[in-house]
């Protein structure tokens, strides 16, 4: 009895320990992703939503536009960086950083479709106070496009920038995808897992792989940027990671493609898997969409051929 008793309490403190132990890397892995402070803004401006605080900037005078960034734990409005400077001399230009992503609140909630079509909405009804162009990257121009179809009044012109093709916008969650979101949402092993998905080498393999059309073109204070919103929040962005695993955060916008009566252009990097078959599938929905392949860029132009996208930019809007 004795000896059995001598193994539980032993077990216990293993226990104990280990879960010590990761606690530890993940409060040190967090602490050390944001030390260079890169995404720190000179001016820091928040809209209070309904979910929770949101990072956005504003800058140059003019008729308004605003920039969304792509949607994942490492995005922020850093991608928008080259592009701003440029269009503030004669526009306003608003950029924000998503719910679970950058300096914005992470909630642990189930980030959804419609969370990111009512926060677009409401950001322009609240902030911007007036219709506005809009520019949004990849997975972020399904929310933009399901919030004009809902409030066409609150969208000018819209440019897609590789937008999500519509048959993943068709997943559903299942048990598997449901089982990889409770798995992530566990307190200390769901954390070391996202922690492992997000270094820093990962981030890296990231742009090399997928953000860029010539991995020579890497800049390492990109990676940082994107490895640095991974962790601020202490590892919140797991919950974004866990809802996107979980299939939570896909919608099929076929209908509101094929009602939208605003303009809208998609640009397309020349390196972006599958991208000519999905700008395919969306003019054949809506005939009325115009697009233009980028030569050399993948998928975020803005980081990696800023000018080229400017030149887009002028000629759309």
């Amino acid at each position: 009895m004795k000896k059995h008793k001598h193994k539980l309490i032993t077990i216990s403190i293993l226990i104990t320990l280990t879960s010590l132990a990761i606690a530890l890397i993940n409060k040190f892995i967090n602490a050390s992703a944001t030390l260079k402070n890169i995404l720190h803004p000179d001016k820091e401006q928040y809209y209070d939503w309904r979910f929770g605080k949101i990072f956005y900037t504003k800058e140059g005078t003019g008729k308004p536009i605003l920039l969304i960034h792509d949607l994942t734990p490492a995005s922020s409005s850093y991608e928008w960086n080259f592009i701003v400077d440029t269009l503030k001399k004669d526009r306003t230009v608003y950029t924000i950083d998503m719910l679970g992503c950058g300096r914005s609140d992470k909630p642990k909630i189930t980030y959804t479709n419609f969370l990111y079509v009512q926060l677009i909405s409401d950001f322009i009804k609240s902030i911007v106070k007036e219709p506005c162009d809009v520019i949004a990257t990849g997975l972020s121009g399904s929310f933009v496009l399901g919030a004009c179809k809902m409030n066409s009044n609150l969208f000018g012109k819209i440019m897609l920038i590789n937008p999500e093709d519509l048959a993943v916008l068709n997943r559903v969650p299942t048990k598997n995808t449901k089982i990889a979101k409770f798995l992530l949402e566990l307190p200390l092993i769901g954390t070391l897992v996202y922690n492992i998905i997000s270094a820093r080498a990962n981030i890296e393999l990231l742009f090399t792989e997928n953000y860029l059309f010539n991995p020579f073109h890497l800049n390492a204070n990109d990676v940082d940027a994107y490895y640095e919103s991974c962790h601020l929040g202490h590892g919140d962005g797991k919950y974004l990671l866990s809802s996107i695993k979980g299939n939570y955060i896909y919608l099929n916008i076929a209908l509101a493609v094929k009602e939208i009566n605003n303009s809208v252009y998609i640009i397309g990097g020349s390196g972006q898997k599958g991208i000519k078959e999905t700008i395919a599938l969306y003019t054949s929905l809506n005939a009325s969409f115009e697009y233009e392949i980028i030569s050399r860029v993948s998928h975020l132009p803005q980081l990696e051929e800023p000018v080229k996208l400017l030149e887009q930019i002028r000629i759309f809007f």
